[in-house]
C-alpha cells in the first residue's frame, strides 16, 4: 500500500507550525525579558550584561545536550514521541521559570526549559521531510518557520502590553505549551521511520556520525552552515542595547530590535523556501542569503548602527531578513543523512548551531578584550568575518540536496 500523500497545508505541517511557534516564543522569551527580569532579581546595572551572557550560554549548553539526546530518541523511538516528550518538558519548565526568586535558580531551571526546547523544530522538520512529497519539503519548511517566528513577536507585545511583567510571559508561554500537547494527540508517525523501525535497522547511534570520517565531516558541516544565524541572533541583536551605547546611540531599545529582528526574519524564512525551489537549489539560495547577511553586518559597523535609533532598527531587520536560512539549513541537513539518523541529525544540529554560541561569545569576548584589540566593536566584526567564512566554506563543500528521495539508511 502506497503511503498517503500530504499537501502543504495538511496537519503535519500546521501542528509543527503552532509547535514552533511556542517553542520560539520560549526560547526567545529570555533575551527579551532579559534586563527587566534580572533587574527585578536583584542584578545591579552594571552586572546585567555579564550575567545575561553567563545564562544564555547556560541556555544555550541545555539545547545541545537536549539536541543530541532528542534526536537520539527520534529514531530509536519515533518522531512523534519526541514531540509530545519535548513540549511537555519545556513547557512546565517554562511555568516553573515565573516563579525563580534568584539568579542561580533562573539559571537552572532555563537550563531544563532548553532541554526540553531542542526537540521540537528538528523532530518536526524530520517528520514533514518524510511525510510529504519531496518537491513540497522546501515550502512546507518555510511555512513551519514563517508561523513559527511570530512566537517572537507575541512574545515582545505581551511583554509590553503587560508593562513588562516577565513572570507573566513564562506563565502564557508555558500554558501555551501545554496547550499544545493535545493537538498531537493521534499525530501519525513517519512511514518511513515504521519501516526502518519493522527492519530492525540501527537507529539514533549517535556514534555513528563520529567513527566514519565522511559521515563526521558532512555532519560538522551542516553545523556550521548555520552559525551566522545565531552570531546575529545571540551576539548583535540580544546585546543590541550594548552596541546602541558603544554607537553613541540613545533611545534605543533591544526587545524591540529583536522583534523587528523576526518580523523580517518571517519573510527571509519564506523567500529562502520559496526561492530554493524556484532556483531547484538549497546552495544557491544559502549563498545569495549569505550575501545580504553580509551587506547588512557591514552596514551595521561601518555606519555604526545607521547613527540613530530609527536606522538602527532598520538594519536589525535587514539582518533579520538575511538570517532567515534557519529552517532551510536543518531541512537541508534531513536531507542528507539516512531515516535511521535522520532525527539525530535534523534534531542535534540546530541546538548544536545554538550551543556553538557560548564559543562564539568566548571568541568575541577574547577579541575585545585588552590582550588583543581592546575595543568591543572590533572584536564584534572580527568575529563575524570568521563565523561568516566558516559558514560559506561549509556550504561550498557540501552536496546540493533539492529533491532528493529520502527513503534510504545509513550502513
Amino acid at each position: 500500500m502506497q503511503p498517503k500523500q500530504y499537501g502543504i497545508f495538511s496537519l503535519p505541517v500546521i501542528v509543527g507550525a503552532l509547535g514552533f511557534f511556542v517553542d520560539i516564543y520560549d526560547l526567545l522569551l529570555f533575551n527579551i525579558t532579559r534586563r527587566s527580569s534580572l533587574t527585578d532579581l536583584g542584578v545591579p546595572e552594571n552586572e546585567l550584561k555579564n550575567i545575561g551572557e553567563n545564562l544564555l550560554s547556560w541556555q544555550m549548553l541545555g539545547l545541545t545536550i537536549g539536541g543530541i539526546l532528542w534526536g537520539i530518541l527520534g529514531d530509536k523511538k519515533g518522531r512523534k514521541s519526541v514531540l509530545f516528550s519535548s513540549i511537555l518538558l519545556y513547557s512546565l519548565a517554562t511555568v516553573a521559570n515565573g516563579f525563580v526568586t534568584d539568579v542561580e535558580q533562573y539559571r537552572w531551571i532555563r537550563f531544563i526549559a532548553a532541554l526540553g526546547l531542542a526537540g521540537e523544530l528538528g523532530a518536526s522538520i524530520t517528520l514533514t521531510s518524510e511525510l510529504l512529497p519531496k518537491e513540497k519539503r522546501g515550502i512546507a519548511a518555510a511555512i513551519i518557520a514563517t508561523s513559527g517566528v511570530f512566537g517572537t513577536i507575541t512574545a515582545y507585545f505581551i511583554h509590553y502590553l503587560s508593562d513588562e511583567n516577565w513572570r507573566l510571559c513564562y506563565f502564557i508561554g508555558g500554558g501555551m505549551g501545554l496547550a499544545l500537547l493535545f493537538l498531537r494527540v493521534g499525530f501519525l508517525e513517519s512511514h518511513m521511520f515504521a519501516a526502518v523501525k519493522r527492519d530492525n535497522t540501527p537507529r539514533g547511534n549517535f556514534i555513528m556520525l563520529l567513527n566514519n570520517k565522511e559521515r563526521f565531516v558532512r555532519y560538522l558541516r551542516a553545523i556550521t552552515i548555520g552559525l551566522p544565524v545565531w552570531y546575529i541572533i545571540g551576539i548583535i541583536i540580544s546585546f543590541s542595547d550594548e552596541f546602541a551605547k558603544q554607537f553613541g546611540i540613545a533611545g534605543f531599545d533591544q526587545p524591540k530590535a529583536l522583534m523587528l529582528q523576526y518580523v523580517a526574519l518571517v519573510f527571509g524564512d519564506m523567500g529562502a523556501g520559496l526561492l530554493s525551489n524556484y532556483l531547484k537549489s538549497r546552495k544557491k539560495t544559502l549563498y545569495i542569503f549569505y550575501g545580504i547577511t553580509a551587506f547588512f553586518i557591514l552596514l551595521f559597523f561601518v555606519f555604526r548602527g545607521g547613527g540613530n535609533a530609527f536606522n538602527m532598527y532598520l538594519i536589525c531587520m535587514g539582518l533579520g531578513f538575511g538570517s532567515g536560512i534557519s529552517v532551510l539549513y536543518i531541512t537541508m541537513s534531513a536531507e542528507q543523512f539516512g531515516t535511521n539518523l535522520r532525527s539525530t541529525v535534523a534534531v542535534s544540529v540546530p541546538n548544536l548551531v545554538r550551543g556553538f554560541l557560548p564559543l562564539m561569545l568566548l571568541l568575541f569576548q577574547f577579541l575585545r578584550s585588552n590582550i588583543v584589540f581592546n575595543n568591543y566593536i572590533t572584536g564584534a566584526w572580527v568575529t563575524g568575518i570568521i563565523i561568516l567564512a566558516i559558514g560559506i566554506y561549509s556550504v561550498i563543500k557540501t552536496k546540493e540536496t533539492f529533491a532528493k528521495d529520502l527513503d534510504f539508511v545509513e550502513l
